[in-house]
């Protein structure tokens, strides 16, 4: 009977996870795009990337200031439904439509439509985005923190895998339309999965109290959100300009971009793997300390890339990169999140490394433009450095974090 009992709780366990990481397989599909193809996509109507990466740092303004998302959610049973799944249902819906819209405004005549529908279909994202880690937060147990991280970046990456070499090979062959309505279908298969997980009623204990506000004069929790502000500035940046470095050097197609971008999210897939391995079997800092050689050693070994060959090991090993950052970064703000103001204290955290991205993706496009891609590589790379001041501030003897009610 006990082994029936526990048979079923973890078919349970794995279910939940599987919900999780399809909310962030959607996600991976938008990222997808991003990733493979907006640049190459408005560069054809004549956009510099100066201006490429103005419009990805205002399209991230949604994720900086997602803690009022965050905020509203901890607060607000929205209707009697529930803190967290009617707003999941809601960011879904608007990602949706924008989806459906985008394809009749021309960037080239129109910019700056265009940029204000991205920050639209980003407010969308972050509200969903928001709301489900605030549901990962109420219903997973510290102890699984790594797991439910890895299969959350690992679903992204796999919305990624799904569509990348879909979506290049649509804008080749078919229409730059049918790129953006198939982004729009497949947005839809959460709506049918949220039943999965049930939202319970909340403790007293876990009930939204202004003063959880003070983790954040914490050393450790401000020493972590600036560790997030630089891994994501790095990490985003670099990512932007792959695939136009890619084009430059080896005038590769829309659907090579694809398919660059498919390897790259098998990269990540196998990196959420490993970080959430690192944190689980070696602990906080090696995984940290780990993850920032990985990342000194593939941005560097981009800019060596002289054969196109070559480089689609080192877009992987970038992706590996990638993902094992996330999930380090990730699984770390969990342990350090108040369940009484779970939702916003994650999307504060969250907020943090948006802003790094905001300013990765305005400094690599500017960089590139100034420096070339290849002298950008190096710079970003080197950053990474910037991260070692802020370890023992977290981890060191003298670094303490006040206990949080479970």
């Amino acid at each position: 009977m006990i082994n029936n009992q526990e048979g079923s709780h973890g078919k349970k366990r794995l279910i939940r996870y599987l919900m999780f990481g399809l909310l962030y397989f959607t996600q991976g599909t938008i990222l997808s795009y991003f990733t493979a193809l907006n640049a190459l996509y408005l560069l054809e109507f004549g956009i510099d990337m100066t201006r490429i990466g103005i419009m990805g740092t205002i399209a991230l303004i949604p994720f900086v200031i997602k803690v009022f998302l965050g905020m509203l959610s901890d607060k607000v049973n929205l209707f009697g439904l529930g803190h967290r799944k009617p707003y999941i249902v809601i960011g879904l819906m608007v990602q949706t439509l924008c989806l459906i819209f985008v394809p009749l405004i021309d960037p080239g005549a129109n910019f700056w439509l265009y940029v204000t529908i991205a920050f639209l279909l980003q407010m969308g994202m972050a509200l969903y985005d928001t709301c489900t880690d605030g549901l990962a937060l109420d219903t997973t147990p510290i102890s699984e923190k790594g797991t439910i991280q890895g299969f959350m970046v690992g679903g992204r990456a796999v919305g990624v895998i799904v569509t990348a070499s879909l979506v290049g090979l649509l804008a080749e062959n078919v229409s730059w339309s049918a790129v953006f309505w198939c982004l729009a279908i497949l947005t839809l298969p959460p709506f049918f999965f949220l039943k999965v997980v049930s939202e319970t009623p909340r403790i007293q204990e876990r009930a939204f109290d202004w003063t959880a506000f003070s983790a954040f004069k914490q050393l450790p929790v401000i020493a972590l959100a600036i560790i997030g502000f630089i891994f994501f500035l790095i990490i985003i940046g670099v990512n932007q300009i792959v695939n136009p470095y890619l084009q430059e050097t080896f005038n590769i197609s829309l659907s090579t971009a694809g398919f660059f971008t498919t390897v790259w999210g098998v990269g990540v897939v196998l990196g959420s793997i490993i970080g959430g391995g690192l944190i689980n079997k070696l602990g906080n800092r090696n995984a940290v300390l780990i993850a920032i050689g990985v990342a000194l050693v593939s941005i560097l070994a981009l800019a060596t890339i002289n054969q196109l060959a070559f480089a689609w090991f080192l877009v992987a090993l970038f992706g590996i990169c990638y993902g094992t950052y996330q999930t380090v970064y990730f699984a770390l703000a969990m342990e350090y999140t108040d369940p009484r103001i779970a939702a916003t204290m994650f999307s504060i955290l969250m907020a943090v490394t948006n802003i790094g991205q905001g300013i990765g993706l305005g400094l690599t496009g500017f960089f590139a433009d100034s420096f070339g891609f290849k002298m950008t590589f190096v710079i970003m790379a080197l950053l990474n450095f910037a991260v070692l001041p802020f370890l023992p501030m977290i981890f060191g003897r003298n670094a303490k974090k006040t206990p949080i009610p479970a």
